[in-house]
């Protein structure tokens, strides 16, 4: 097992924005791997923001970002559960993002909540006569509904988007900003803007 130091302690928490004590036992856990344990923290903060969901998220900030030209725009309300995370620059980080995210892949909804249960009836619906269709046997025609509608949210949900060019979802994203921070973080709403449309 490889000696940890201080140095590597100070690191994967600069990586990470994890406690000194967590970042320690995540090292030690892992026998020094700094991938690894940043692995570890990462599903750490996970359960933790699952745990944390529950709890009253008040605070927050409305941004806007208007993309070069001036011809798309987005305004989007994040909630966090204290004013002194809110006004951080790394809240205000995350704020631009999705801002800029809403107006690259124009999502329709925050969150898999947010859809309309009628909207979702008719498109569980529609996947379910599709896969019918193909003859395939049951078990797998519902693996294909569900695949079918994980694509469809992929598509229409913020929070289930890939985020820019990489293997995260914003969803992910939101996840690892709460477990920095201890918070829970929601995505309230949005609204997109196209000059003309």
């Amino acid at each position: 097992m490889a000696a940890i130091t201080a140095e590597t302690v100070k690191t994967l928490r600069d990586r990470s924005g994890a406690g000194i004590m967590k970042c320690k036992r995540a090292l030690e856990q892992t026998g020094g791997d700094l991938a690894a344990a940043e692995e570890v923290l990462r599903a750490q903060g996970q359960i933790d923001a699952s745990a944390r969901a529950g709890r009253m998220a008040r605070e927050g900030q409305v941004g806007a970002y208007i993309h070069p030209g001036g011809r798309l725009g987005a305004i989007v309300e994040i909630n966090c559960e204290t004013d002194f995370v809110a006004r951080g620059p790394e809240f205000e980080r995350l704020l631009r993002d999705l801002g800029m995210q809403v107006v690259a892949l124009d999502p329709l909804f925050a969150n898999i909540s947010d859809i309309p249960p009628k909207v979702l009836r008719a498109k569980r619906a529609s996947a379910r006569k599709e896969a019918a269709a193909s003859g395939k046997p049951a078990a797998i025609r519902r693996q294909i509904v569900e695949g079918q509608l994980k694509a469809w949210y992929a598509q229409v949900v913020l929070t289930e988007q890939p985020f820019r060019d990489q293997d995260r979802t914003v969803g992910q994203i939101i996840s690892d900003f709460a477990a920095k921070t201890g918070e829970n973080i929601k995505v309230r709403r949005f609204s997109r803007f196209e000059l003309g449309g």
